[in-house]
């Protein structure tokens, strides 16, 4: 089953109704096939430093979170984020982080590519944390990775989408150094 984090605003509020819609479509909604379909992402953190870890997407032109789409047969979106962060860091002790709960839902635009049309992606946002952050290695060479602090991350990436979840994961990791239950 799957969980979408509470809507913050009308912009997230329609976001989430339509991807309610494709949670109850026919088929399920991880189809690449479909205009409109879920993917599972991930905000890396390092709470200890307070960094976080963004990914170079060529294709966005972006800096962005890690993570994507299902593979045949997966359904559970956490374990999309986590496999995903896995395979694109080269990070093997990710987890959930404060918990498991997504963080945020919005839906991205994706340009066309020679393989495929124009698209739409309704994008189920994690945290997940590392204890070993040295230890990541860009899966390919046109995928870098850079650890920053969240203000160097706001900066350097262009997308207001993920400045937004950044802020998300700024208040859970105040809330965490501050020794607070941390929140989304």
């Amino acid at each position: 089953m799957v969980v979408l984090p509470e809507p913050r605003d009308a912009v997230e509020a329609v976001d989430a109704e339509r991807t309610r819609e494709i949670l109850d479509g026919p088929g399920g909604p991880w189809g690449r096939e479909l205009p409109l379909h879920l993917t599972a992402t991930a905000l890396i953190v390092h709470p200890p430093t307070r960094r976080v870890l963004l990914r170079w997407h060529a294709r966005q032109h972006a800096w962005i979170l890690v993570g994507g789409h299902a593979d045949p047969g997966e359904t559970d979106p956490l374990a999309i984020a986590l496999r995903e962060g896995a395979e694109e860091t080269g990070l093997t002790d990710l987890a959930p982080w404060p918990d498991e709960n997504p963080v945020h839902l919005v839906i991205v635009q994706v340009p066309a590519s020679p393989r495929e049309p124009a698209h739409e992606h309704a994008d189920l946002r994690f945290m997940l944390a590392t204890g070993s952050p040295d230890a990541v290695r860009p899966e390919r060479e046109d995928a870098p990775l850079r650890w920053l602090t969240l203000a160097e991350a706001r900066e350097l990436t262009t997308e207001a989408n993920v400045r937004e979840t950044l802020d998300r994961a700024a208040t859970a990791l105040s809330d965490a150094q501050d020794g607070a239950r941390p929140h989304a």
